[in-house]
């Protein structure tokens, strides 16, 4: 396997622009996905519009952004709606409140969604960056390459959280490589405060003691994992918290999944991968009319992406294993990358996400610094496999397919 490059030198080549390529080509392959696809009514979609990266939830994340969190009885507002709960407190505060930051400017909250976004997709290719050496080299171009079509990476587009719950991820992985605990802290307090899976860091934390911060006493190391994931669970506290203070109650979250969603609890995972796998996408949300090649092939596309999920968190789980049986070893954040790979994957099973895994897992981004580690006889297939699936997940998130 291809060792991971450490910084060296100084050139155009350890700067940003690297990440800044491989963040305009995500672009401009999202944009082609969007050309070759057709929304929901028939029309053209239009990437470059906020309406093309809008879907279900991403007004949930601007009302909260615009006025807060609120939570009723469905039927007093929808006299024929099933009685259930609804508002918009299934969802955590983090990335609405950075749009709301940025509204401040006097963009659109729309606006103001997608800038956030972007530059969170930005910084995730810069953290990645560094935490690949900032070297150029074959293994960090494909890495990079790989990360322009990660799987469910068209969600890093949406007006969704996954670019800054993902960024979050980065900084605290980051952080555990360079020592630093107030940073990990920071990134894990930031993922689970943009979304329930970002909560993967305080475990994370928590294990750290046993690969990280080896430069300190055994009891050092325990009382800087112990902290960092205290910080980090704050991220939770502070979701709750908000979502108190609009409704009166500490368990609007787990109210409104359970009532509205028929969430809660652990659920068996194999199950649940069973059920996410067979879910009749196409029979709810087909586009009418005459569809496009693209749109056509991809509408049972998270069934593929199911089967590429996993054999990613097999092949960086693979790779770790085989680095350390060969005595090589990982760094902290290798084993931090790991770590939080394995667990991104698990969560939303064990939580029954039913109709949203495929682009939780987007946030298994972090095992792209175990990528790294591979041969380019692996990465390429890789790479391939990966552009495929992009392409296909693309279509149909923008033929309005997937929600």
């Amino acid at each position: 396997m291809a060792g991971a490059t450490r910084p060296a030198g100084r050139d155009w080549r350890h700067g940003l622009l690297p990440p800044a390529a491989a963040w305009l080509v995500a672009n401009l392959l999202t944009w082609a996905v969007a050309r070759a696809s057709v929304a929901g009514d028939g029309s053209p979609v239009a990437y470059w519009s906020t309406g093309g990266r809008t879907r279900w939830d991403s007004a949930h994340y601007l009302s909260i952004a615009e006025t807060g969190y609120e939570m009723f009885r469905c039927r007093e507002r929808y006299p024929d709606f099933p009685d259930v709960i609804c508002g918009n407190v299934a969802w955590f505060p983090g990335y609405p409140m950075a749009v709301r930051a940025v509204s401040a400017t006097g963009l659109s909250y729309e606006l103001s969604a997608a800038v956030v976004t972007e530059l969170c997709l930005l910084g995730m290719f810069a953290v990645l960056w560094w935490l690949l050496g900032a070297r150029l080299t074959r293994a960090t171009g494909l890495t990079l390459a790989i990360g322009t079509v990660f799987p469910g990476g068209v969600y890093f587009h949406a007006l969704f959280p996954l670019s800054t719950a993902t960024l979050a991820l980065l900084v605290c992985v980051a952080g555990v490589k360079r020592g630093s605990w107030a940073l990990a802290a920071a990134g894990g307090f930031a993922a689970a405060a943009c979304h329930p899976v970002g909560a993967v860091a305080v475990g994370l934390l928590l294990l750290s003691a046993l690969f990280a911060w080896r430069g300190d006493t055994r009891p050092v190391r325990f009382a800087k994992a112990g902290a960092a994931a205290a910080v980090s669970g704050c991220g939770v506290l502070w979701a709750k918290w908000l979502m108190w203070q609009a409704t009166g109650r500490w368990d609007a979250y787990e109210a409104i999944q359970e009532s509205s969603y028929g969430q809660g609890g652990v659920h068996q995972p194999f199950d649940e991968m069973a059920r996410a796998y067979r879910f009749p996408f196409k029979d709810w949300y087909r586009p009418q009319g005459h569809l496009p090649w693209l749109v056509e092939h991809g509408l049972d596309a998270h069934r593929t992406q199911l089967w590429l999920d996993t054999a990613f968190v097999l092949l960086v789980l693979a790779t770790a294993a085989t680095l350390l049986v060969r005595g090589r070893g990982l760094d902290a954040g290798e084993w931090a990358a790991a770590v939080l790979t394995a667990a991104v994957f698990l969560v939303p099973f064990l939580a029954g996400a039913e109709m949203s895994w495929y682009r939780n897992h987007a946030q298994m981004f972090t095992g792209l610094l175990l990528v790294a580690r591979l041969p380019g006889r692996v990465q390429v297939p890789l790479l391939a496999c990966c552009a495929a699936q992009y392409a296909l997940l693309g279509a149909m998130f923008f033929s309005g397919v997937l929600v």
